[in-house]
């Protein structure tokens, strides 16, 4: 194990900026319990608490509610209904649907149709019993097979084509025709959805909340309640993760929370129970894919089509950009010369799924990975063999959508993964153990990750900071980032640290507000660091470039010859402690804040043509997974994982390797054991801890190496540094892959078994009698792949 550094450097150490391997600025108070959530704050005298009443059906019409009883039960305070909203009741993140309560259907089991404030969190919660809702039931619709069979959309249809490929797939030597349905996983963040509104003097309202995107949060309360955005602020200190899950779900607690905090001149706090932020917030989408893949005898693919249908919910939310991004990553890190890939966004009566880590990008490179392994058993090859067959190189580098592939990394990336993880050896040891053991199967794969990086919404690629250097030398950062235990608010510090040629124990970035950076992203895309520490850099730049001016003039001495650095300013002659040079500079009238913004270059993507640069750069990434398999039971271990990824020039390598392993094992929980479950009336059964099951400590393999290629960014990101937030979720996609290659080399490889995702204990089973039935009809050939590596 790696032991990490103390929480933070004194300031007589010697500086720690950007590269070095610092804890995360929070981790003492993390395991302390003095990190401070929304929940933990204090509470205010006459505070009232929120609790929701919920459909009971997933389609149809309320014919009558009678709330007399919930107005009546003790603790209760106000309740509310869709009449009193006193602004916009649609808290749509871009589009329209998403109202905050049902104004008189419903489009999903647990959608809101009443709130209720009461003194009580207990108390709120009880009232809900006593409401009286009649309902008119429809049919709903529940699946994306059925979406597709109607037309049903939320959204337009898009499509990105690049060649002709129905004529390449008509001369293609070997096709491949397949479907697959991946599920999708709940967020489950360890602190769940919440917010806190106070009224303020002026007639606005403040809120404190658990969310990624504060300004939104900002925007939809002052439409909630009809004023302007001036009149509205919120806060964020951190939050107890978000994956996503708090990109645009976190709203609807504020508002709901404002209004009852505007009605009654009191502190509300709205605090969803997880069986509530099970059912009521939308999670990653169920996608339904389908292809047909043409390749020669070499395992070149030569063309591909691709139908991506996303299971959206009742409402947009999200899914136009989950789509998209799923589109944007059909290709994984192939080289597809022909390529027609469609994307749809099927309507059904659920709750709308929204942004999980990753965004659609897993949902279709599941796929492509998936090819890749029915081409290399069809031609009787190891996998790793067409991975790098296909892999983008050279002149082979065009996107479907027409990005070209400018930094070529995954070669040598893979190349060296495969070497440093004996690949082929233990293949050869995997093959024999698997033809002596009639019990177990060990299975073994190599998988790339290519992520593009930036918001595919081209507006939202922009940052805004704000820093201050204090008389007595300590420095103050504001950004619009959102720390949810990324360590964003750490590697900022790092990156003002070394802008400014100090120690990092000066510097303290505080939580993200709306009146202090306005108009913020949200922080997601994987773009946190990258946006908001250009923004902070911008800041300094513009407050060094004031001091150094000074400088030069004050002290006489040459631009040239001046320098910050070590936490001094060093003349030609002369060291000043750097407290020092701020109280001079002070002293002087010299300028020692400023704002910072910076919004990302190159970027652009034509929707009507299906082509651009949606990407300022790509991510990327391996990992190899082993696993040992019972065939009795279909119950399994991963054994083994190593991984080597691409950071670019690491800010933190510390924290970009908690990053890595924690977005492998969070993968691993939705492709093995996180499985989302619906009953025919539309209600979610996977509802709770005890029927839905995320990994725990027991299943980290006990082998686990993540290892950071040293290849720095070859575009001008914040010290040629890269995203790490969620490409390392894709490696677990080896996880999968493994575990059918596990349950393949029961029929020697030459039948392709379907695996569900997730690859629960049961759908790996199913997978063993598909391939023994197989095997039962069909006497093996040939040898198994890699033997004669």
């Amino acid at each position: 194990m790696r032991k990490l550094p103390a929480a933070a450097p004194s300031p007589s150490s010697a500086a720690k900026q950007t590269g070095a391997a610092l804890a995360h600025e929070s981790a003492v108070k993390h395991v302390t319990g003095k990190a401070q959530y929304v929940d933990d704050m204090p509470e205010y005298p006459g505070q009232l608490h929120v609790a929701t009443g919920q459909s009971a059906i997933a389609c149809g019409t309320f014919t009558i509610v009678d709330l007399h009883g919930v107005r009546q039960a003790p603790g209760v305070v106000d309740v509310i209904c869709y009449q009193d909203i006193p602004g916009n009741p649609d808290i749509s993140p871009v589009f329209s649907g998403d109202l905050l309560l049902a104004k008189d259907r419903v489009s999903y089991v647990g959608q809101p149709i009443f709130a209720v404030a009461a003194t009580s969190f207990r108390a709120a919660q009880q009232a809900l019993q006593y409401a009286q809702i009649r309902y008119e039931e429809s049919p709903p619709q529940l699946s994306t097979e059925q979406a597709l069979l109607q037309q049903d959309f939320v959204l337009p249809t898009h499509r990105i084509t690049r060649g002709d490929v129905h004529q390449a797939l008509e001369a293609a030597p070997l096709r491949l025709r397949k479907k697959m349905y991946i599920r999708g996983q709940e967020h489950f963040y360890l602190e769940g959805q919440i917010s806190t509104a106070l009224a303020t003097e002026d007639g606005g309202i403040h809120i404190h909340s658990s969310s990624q995107h504060p300004s939104e949060v900002q925007k939809l309360v002052a439409s909630v309640l009809g004023i302007p955005l001036n009149l509205v602020s919120a806060e964020v200190r951190r939050m107890g993760g978000g994956f996503g899950g708090k990109e645009s779900q976190a709203a609807a607690l504020a508002c709901m929370a404002a209004i009852f905090a505007q009605r009654s001149q009191r502190a509300v706090k709205y605090r969803m129970p997880r069986h509530d932020d099970m059912q009521q917030t939308g999670k990653r989408h169920d996608f339904l894919n389908q292809y047909d893949v043409g390749f020669d005898s070499e395992g070149s693919i030569l063309a591909a089509t691709m139908s991506l249908a996303g299971m959206c919910g009742c409402t947009a939310d999200l899914s136009d950009g989950i789509v998209d991004r799923a589109m944007f990553h059909a290709d994984n890190a192939y080289y597809f010369p022909a390529a027609d890939i469609s994307g749809y966004r099927c309507r059904t009566n659920t709750v709308s799924n929204t942004a999980f880590r990753g965004f659609g990008g897993p949902k279709s490179m599941i796929t492509t990975e998936a090819v890749i392994d029915d081409i290399a058993w069809r031609l009787g090859k190891d996998p790793l063999e067409v991975r790098k067959r296909n892999v983008y190189q050279g002149d082979n580098n065009l996107s479907p959508y027409g990005q070209k592939i400018e930094q070529e990394v995954l070669p040598g990336l893979i190349d060296s993964l495969e070497k440093s993880a004996a690949y082929y050896p233990r293949r050869r040891e995997i093959n024999a153990f698997n033809r002596n053991n009639s019990l177990q199967r060990k299975g073994l794969s190599l998988t790339p990750v290519k992520f593009g990086i930036s918001f595919t919404s081209k507006h939202l690629n922009q940052a805004g900071a704000l820093v201050h250097i204090y008389t007595d030398g300590s420095i103050l950062v504001n950004h619009g980032g959102t720390e949810m235990g990324q360590g964003l608010y750490t590697k900022i510090a790092q990156i003002v640290a070394r802008a400014l040629g100090v120690n990092v124990a000066r510097v303290r970035v505080s939580a993200a507000r709306t009146d202090k950076v306005a108009n913020t992203s949200p922080t997601a895309a994987s773009a946190g660091t990258d946006m908001n520490g250009m923004a902070a850099l911008d800041a300094v730049n513009k407050i060094k470039s004031e001091l150094l001016a000074f400088a030069a003039r004050h002290y006489g001495v040459a631009a040239s010859q001046i320098a910050l650095r070590d936490d001094a300013l060093h003349l030609a002659e002369q060291t000043l402690p750097f407290e020092e040079f701020i109280k001079t500079a002070y002293m002087n009238r010299v300028l020692l804040w400023s704002s910072g913004f910076y919004k990302v270059p190159k970027i652009g993507y034509d929707r009507a043509r299906g082509e651009g640069r949606p990407f300022f750069y790509f991510a990327n990434g391996a990992a190899v997974s082993e696993v040992l398999v019972d065939l009795l039971t279909g119950e399994y271990r991963v054994t083994r994982v190593d991984i080597l990824h691409d950071v670019g020039q690491s800010l933190n390598p510390a924290l970009d390797i908690g990053q890595i392993e924690g977005g492998f094992v969070q993968g691993m929980g939705w492709l093995t054991s996180e499985e989302l479950l619906w009953d025919k009336k539309g209600r979610l059964i996977s509802n709770s801890p005890a029927n839905y099951k995320i990994p725990t400590a027991s299943d980290v393999p006990e082998h686990f190496k993540v290892d950071l290629y040293p290849q720095p960014n070859n575009e001008e990101t914040i010290y040629y540094s890269k995203a790490v937030g969620e490409p390392p979720l894709m490696l677990a996609i080896s996880v999968w892959c493994a575990l059918r290659d596990a349950c393949a080399s029961i029929g020697n490889y030459q039948f392709c078994p379907e695996l569900a995702v997730p690859a629960t204990p049961e759908k790996v089973f199913n997978a063993i009698c598909q391939v023994q039935q197989f095997q039962a009809q069909n006497a093996p050939a040939r040898p198994a792949p890699g033997a004669s590596e």
